[in-house]
């Protein structure tokens, strides 16, 4: 499928790419080695309508398609990950809210964090349910009008900020016919005593996007913070996933885009054996892999999100996008670092710290073996 993008597809790449030079880049590498969250940048995104782009305008969205919205995260990608998967994780939790919560959920949490007033935070993970989402152990009761809840999540981004506003979690509220455990999704505002937080984990990548340990002791909310259906909540995160995966190969086609371009500028610097490095033809294949896997991981993420803008069934394609991108980020970070040579393994260059930011895209939203099980048996059904 041919993308041809409009032109003001063409002017917010270029806006983007201008903010996330001129505002991120100066102060990447401080991020990162303070695992600090960037408020002035998230407050900057908001303002720039960044945040809540592909949302309703009704509750402060932007009324936008997501293939916009894919280019916004491949531009911030491109310069700092993290500042990209705080707008990523933020937008996990709008489209639940924006999906399934009622009309004054939308306005009390989805309106703040999309206008980027406060930021978002979803808790899903725990320390023995990764991939394998129903086996949570985390509950909830419900108790006259409130909902009390127990437990543990780990993992989670966007979660203790000082903007942080709701954080959506997974609870188990019963049992099944069959036995299996019946999921449901809560919205705990940061602050709600009972609801507290463990250690504040040190990540090889992502550093800037801060992600921590959460505990839940009697945590008790309003009945009416049960967002959507009793029983339902596996299924909402589930339907919200591919939609993740989309974004999250945007992010790792950045990082392809970011490795390619300071490779190619540094071998037009640096001279070794009285030559340019742009005339060693070793260095030219991997330059060549790499211009060749952005573009085929262009196409593949800018087809998933036009058939979503569409409509249209988009999970195999997304999982596809998402393998593929995330799996050429990690080998172009790579070759980065070679064609740099040491000046590639230390910190204040980018294409040191991409690294570790492209390693963590092949593990979020489902490995690169969870994405390949599902392209096997959606091929073979």
């Amino acid at each position: 499928m041919l993308v041809n993008l409009s032109q003001e597809q063409n002017m917010i790449r270029k806006m983007v790419r201008e903010f996330a030079e001129s505002e991120i880049a100066p102060i990447s590498e401080k991020l990162w080695e303070d695992q600090s969250f960037p408020y002035e940048i998230w407050k900057m995104a908001g303002e720039l309508g960044l945040i809540g782009l592909p949302y309703d305008e009704e509750f402060g969205g932007g009324g936008g398609d997501w293939l916009s919205f894919v280019i916004v995260l491949e531009e911030l990608a491109r310069v700092d990950c993290a500042v990209a998967n705080s707008i990523m994780a933020n937008s996990s939790v709008a489209s639940l809210l924006s999906n399934f919560g009622t009309t004054e959920q939308k306005q009390t949490y989805l309106r703040p964090i999309l206008t980027g007033e406060k930021i978002g935070a979803i808790a899903l993970t725990e320390p023995n349910a990764g991939s394998d989402a129903a086996a949570i152990q985390t509950t909830a009761i419900l108790e006259g009008d409130e909902w009390v809840i127990t437990g543990s999540k780990i993992f989670i981004s966007n979660s203790a900020t000082d903007v942080t506003g709701p954080v959506v979690i997974a609870a188990v509220t019963g049992k099944k016919a069959d036995g299996r455990n019946e999921i449901s999704n809560f919205i705990v505002p940061k602050g709600t005593p009972g609801f507290a937080y463990g250690r504040k984990l040190n990540k090889i990548g992502w550093r800037a996007s801060d992600t921590w340990e959460l505990f839940f002791d009697s945590c008790r909310i309003p009945k009416e913070n049960l967002l959507g259906d009793r029983g339902a909540g596996l299924k909402q995160t589930l339907s919200t996933i591919s939609t993740g995966r989309i974004l999250i190969a945007a992010m790792g086609l950045g990082i392809l885009q970011g490795s390619l371009d300071r490779s190619i500028s540094y071998m037009k610097e640096r001279t070794a054996f009285g030559k340019q490095l742009t005339d060693f033809q070793a260095l030219q294949f991997k330059i060549a892999d790499m211009a060749t896997h952005a573009e085929a991981a262009r196409l593949m993420i800018y087809h998933a999100a036009a058939l979503k803008d569409a409509g249209k069934s988009f999970d195999k394609d997304a999982s596809m996008a998402k393998l593929f991108a995330t799996e050429k980020a990690m080998e172009a970070a790579h070759q980065a670092i070679q064609i740099h040579g040491g000046y590639g393994i230390m910190s204040e260059y980018a294409v040191s710290r991409a690294f570790g930011d492209a390693k963590v895209l092949e593990i979020v939203e489902g490995t690169s073996e969870i994405q390949r099980v599902i392209i096997a048996r959606m091929m073979v059904k």
